[in-house]
């Protein structure tokens, strides 16, 4: 089903979930290219790209967004068809997305989109409203590096594991999906993408420059991340290494004292068996040797 919402001159033409007669619609009224059809039609993620044509644009962005319980990231594909004086947005796109195109609806338009007059600065309310959700999304990431930079020294192992992998995985994809788009967002700043409207140089550098700056933060959360990974590793292997140091001390201690026991209680004639005070002799002997022992490893900064 498509849903219209015009703004002066300019039409935005949402389509939630496109059927055949709705991409044969666009195809025959928009006489959009069959590959461009195509890849609306599909229901797996496509490369982001931006296709240019003499009289309109074909865009395929992916922004992140968390899941229900706000753990994993995944992805969401925005694929906008950008003529002279329309936009259309198709498929199940981002709630960005779909919030704008409900606010142009309701008579209150919170996000003022009906107070648009080109195409261009449609495309750019879009835009910029997607940077700025990632943005918040980033800042929450951001956050939680911080916690785990704080929580790093705790005892509670698993815990911090679970966070710091988390974590990685959640910024591994950001990374992912920001990468490829990178030089995409290029375009606009450099004159590759002219646009149908004047004056709108300095807003495509301000995508460029929000998305600059969320693949800067992002590339520094990956680090710190990797930092911190590495730093746990470590405090991790020296408190193992501590463990294993005091179960060998302790063993150390209690070798020759299990040697001397097992010695005596073998039925064979020993020395001063027959003692009436052979056993608190022996008693004392083994006290002295652990003492020695104890003191030695003492001495050499060995516990």
């Amino acid at each position: 089903m498509i849903e219209t919402i015009t703004t002066g001159t300019v039409k935005w033409h949402h389509i939630l979930d496109p059927s055949d007669q709705d991409l044969q619609f666009l195809k025959d009224n928009f006489h959009f290219h069959p590959l461009d059809i195509e890849d609306c039609r599909s229901k797996t993620n496509q490369r982001p790209k931006i296709d240019i044509y003499d009289d309109y644009y074909f865009l395929i962005l992916h922004f992140p967004y968390f899941d229900r319980w706000n753990r994993f990231l995944k992805v969401k594909e925005v694929k906008i068809f950008w003529g002279k004086d329309y936009i259309i947005t198709i498929g199940k796109s981002h709630w960005v997305v779909k919030n704008l195109f409900n606010s142009g609806r309701e008579p209150d338009d919170t996000y003022q989109v009906r107070q648009v007059t080109t195409s261009d600065a449609l495309l750019y309310k879009i835009l910029e409203h997607l940077m700025l959700e990632s943005l918040s999304l980033l800042s929450k990431l951001g956050v939680e590096v911080e916690l785990i930079n704080r929580d790093l020294f705790n005892k509670k192992a698993e815990r911090t594991i679970e966070r710091i992998s988390l974590t990685r995985k959640n910024i591994i994809l950001v990374n992912t999906v920001f990468k490829p788009q990178l030089r995409l967002f290029h375009k606009f700043e450099s004159g590759d993408i002219a646009g149908f409207a004047e004056d709108m140089e300095d807003y495509w550098g301000n995508i460029l420059d929000y998305y600059q700056k969320m693949w800067d933060m992002t590339e520094d959360y990956q680090e710190i991340v990797e930092g911190l990974s590495k730093t746990f590793d470590s405090l991790q292997t020296n408190r193992t290494n501590e463990i294993m140091k005091v179960l060998t001390l302790i063993s150390s201690i209690l070798l020759p004292l299990t040697f001397i026991a097992s010695l005596y209680g073998m039925n064979v004639g020993l020395p001063f068996q027959n003692d009436p005070n052979s056993f608190w002799l022996l008693m004392i002997f083994m006290v002295l040797l652990a003492g020695s022992m104890i003191f030695l490893f003492k001495r050499k900064r060995w516990m």
